[in-house]
């Protein structure tokens, strides 16, 4: 079966994944693009050009009421009536400011679309099944900020939930792989740079031999070791290893490697005298979308000629879609942040070391909504806290159990190693087995494996590197 999304949900689902300054300039596009839509907070806006059928009106967190929603469309005075008769616009005037805007819109600078957007994008033109193409996308959102996927296949599975199988996330990391650019989705630099050996590559038959075959001997340089393994001659291979050169390692570390990063909050969490937090949306500055009065009053008319109601018809369509896709982000970001305050309240009250073990599915199932959603929802998202300002996914993680039982994030288990690694003797640095030790003194279970993993995640070099003389 082919999964068919109507214009409509797709408009929601991409307006729930923008952040907050992204959303306040894709509605300051829809304004110049859209003569239906009004912004109640314009001093411009009149009784006659406001209305509050299908508007968002003032914003929930003032609760305030302007005078442009105040009257229901069906209670239109004679002087509206006629104002709008005497300013009713032709088919000419319709195209003619129709084209004004959209040369403005032209001119505005644009959003660029973020590397997940673009590869989201890209899976319209897969016809593979609905499960199939949810958890590409899910896997999409859960890339680094090099294009990698950390997460094991068996952790997405069971973080999507449903009847998700190993076996579908890997079919589903398949086609991630297929996109564009070249080593996306990838889980280490080998398997980058191998997906990256398309047959338009230089020599790209020797590369894959090496890369699958040979990679140890290729880390430490012993290109006599391999022209004896291999019988392909040394100058071959350093031929080779130019076009290696020519790969990319991160293919989704680029997109934004020019531009400075500016951190805006959507949400704001603050305590409260019953010892919780509260939370609530900055969306401030956001426009409070309404309706054009006017423009419905002469569809109303039946007065306008059919291209005319043609025209106002679609741009009303349009107006009440985008607000409805606003209102719904809003409450969808709200319900999601709430629930996952809930669960980190130690975090907020105690710091890092508490961080909760959290996946998706738990928000998702607790909000009723799909994970996806969830994955949306929080995507490019931050949240000022009393402890600082965070990204939203920065409160999701697995973790491990510990020797009482109980529940810990790798979060906290990172934590725990970096204290542990301040404290050593740098005349003897512990090993990464002898930090296992250490930690399974405390009563947290790890391999070794998972040690070298999170030092090298937290950039704290080899035991020998450490060594200070």
């Amino acid at each position: 079966m082919r999964l068919r999304m109507a214009p409509r949900m797709i408009q929601s689902m991409e307006i729930l994944q923008l952040p907050a300054m992204a959303l306040q300039e894709r509605i300051d596009q829809e304004l110049i693009e859209n003569p239906l839509l009004v912004d109640l907070r314009d001093s411009r806006v009149t009784p006659e050009s406001g209305d509050g059928d299908g508007s968002m009106g003032a914003s929930a967190s003032d609760g305030g009421q302007t005078e442009a929603d105040s009257v229901p469309f069906d209670g239109y005075d004679e002087w509206a009536e006629s104002y709008a008769e005497a300013h009713r616009p032709s088919r000419a005037a319709l195209s003619e400011q129709s084209d004004r805007k959209l040369e403005a819109m032209q001119n505005m600078a644009s959003r660029p679309r973020s590397f997940h957007d673009l590869l989201v994008d890209q899976l319209s033109f897969f016809d593979v099944d609905p499960t199939r193409r949810a958890l590409a996308e899910y896997i999409i959102y859960n890339l680094d900020e090099h294009g990698y996927l950390t997460l094991d296949l068996a952790e997405i599975a069971r973080d999507f939930g449903g009847s998700a199988t190993v076996d579908d996330a890997e079919q589903a990391l398949y086609l991630v792989q297929k996109l564009d650019p070249p080593g996306v989705g990838a889980r280490n630099l080998q398997e980058c740079l191998v997906l990256q050996l398309t047959p338009d590559v230089p020599h790209h038959d020797i590369l894959k031999i090496l890369l699958t075959q040979h990679i140890d001997d290729l880390q430490h340089n012993r290109l006599p070791q391999i022209e004896k393994k291999t019988g392909i001659s040394i100058e071959r291979i350093k031929d080779a290893l130019e076009s290696l050169r020519r790969l990319d390692p991160r293919p989704g570390g680029h997109e934004d490697s020019d531009r400075a990063h500016y951190v805006v909050p959507d949400l704001l969490v603050e305590p409260n005298d019953s010892g919780g937090y509260d939370v609530r949306l900055l969306d401030e500055h956001t426009p409070q979308l309404s309706i054009s009065r006017r423009y419905q009053k002469l569809l109303k008319s039946n007065t306008a000629d059919p291209e005319a109601r043609a025209y106002i018809q679609k741009k009303l369509q349009a107006a009440r879609w985008l607000i409805e896709s606003v209102e719904q982000r809003r409450s969808t970001l709200l319900k999601v942040a709430r629930s996952i305050i809930d669960y980190q309240t130690q975090f907020l009250d105690k710091g890092p070391e508490f961080l909760e073990p959290l996946k998706m599915q738990q928000i998702a199932d607790q909000v009723g909504v799909h994970v996806t959603t969830v994955s949306r929802a929080v995507d490019d998202k931050w949240v000022q806290t009393p402890r600082g300002n965070f990204p939203l996914k920065r409160f999701f993680g697995g973790g491990t159990k510990t020797a009482d039982g109980e529940e810990m994030a790798w979060d906290t288990i990172k934590q725990k190693l970096l204290e542990i690694v301040a404290k050593e003797d740098k005349s003897n640095p512990m090993s990464d087995e002898e930090i296992v030790d250490e930690l399974e003194k405390l009563g947290i279970p790890v391999a070794r494996r998972t040690v070298s993993k999170y030092r090298k995640a937290l950039k704290i070099p080899s035991s020998r590197q450490r060594k200070v003389f």
